[in-house]
């Protein structure tokens, strides 16, 4: 699967328990984005457009109204990287 750079970077962060906090409007469109580490940084590289992406793929889900996580599939996508390893 090809996965851009914005994309990688997205995945690797929430791989390693980051979440993407979503803003939506009174219709329940999503509008913006933002995406934190664990460790309570904001990625700038997740946009709207890399978000809508990652959800369309399947990579990202969220359940129960909680912040958009890395699915299985996501996790599995994601490039390994040295910070990876435990």
């Amino acid at each position: 699967m090809n996965i851009s750079k914005a994309e990688q970077r997205t995945l690797h962060a929430l791989a390693r328990g980051g979440a993407i906090l979503v803003e939506k409007d009174d219709n329940g469109k999503i509008i913006s984005v933002n995406c934190a580490t664990r460790e309570g940084w904001t990625l700038e590289d997740c946009t709207l457009a890399v978000f809508q992406k990652l959800k369309r793929r399947r990579l990202i889900a969220s359940s129960n109204g909680e912040p958009y996580r890395a699915t299985r599939l996501g996790r599995k996508s994601v490039r390994a990287q040295l910070d990876n390893r435990m």
